[in-house]
């Protein structure tokens, strides 16, 4: 089994081809995410899968004007069903819970041969009313998914010994 390919192969795209996505490939890609840990195994997100290019267009403003969202083939909204639930350390789990789901999608798109971008930057309240999300769930993430344009654009990692650090923080 194969798995640090994927990882090390993963980059935020920001171009991409005109060209959709098979089906059989989402499906994969979003077996994988129904495979992906949760909070008490509540799995408490919802996943809108935007592929209509109309819509995929409007999604440009409300994401700050970033151009290739519209250029995705999909635009994938990660939608948190229990905003307001907290874990016992008292972190909120749906940020989590979504974080960990979304890069299933991004691990599982690279060994498809597809690309992912994390958007961060977006109008919560706008998102919640082009794509008719109710009041009480919570836009947590938003990725763009689609066939890379170009050549991967791969950057620097810090080194092991500035994030890892045993038995006490250092």
């Amino acid at each position: 089994m194969e798995l640090y390919e994927p990882i090390k192969k993963r980059y935020s795209v920001r171009s991409y081809q005109d060209k959709p996505i098979e089906q059989e490939k989402l499906d994969r890609i979003f077996e994988a995410v129904r495979q992906a840990p949760s909070a008490s195994n509540r799995q408490p997100w919802k996943f809108v899968l935007v592929r209509d290019a109309g819509t995929r267009k409007k999604l440009i403003s409300v994401c700050k004007d970033q151009a290739f969202v519209g250029e995705a083939a999909v635009v994938v909204v990660g939608v948190g069903l229990s905003p307001e639930r907290a874990m016992a350390c008292g972190v909120h789990s749906d940020p989590i819970d979504l974080g960990i789901a979304m890069e299933h999608i991004a691990l599982a798109a690279v060994a498809e041969g597809l690309g992912t971008c994390w958007i961060g930057s977006f109008d919560q309240d706008e998102i919640h009313g082009l794509l008719d999300i109710p009041a009480d769930a919570e836009v947590v993430d938003v990725m763009t998914l689609g066939y890379p344009a170009g050549e991967p654009q791969y950057r620097d990692r810090k080194g092991m010994d500035e994030i890892v650090c045993y038995e006490k923080y250092k």
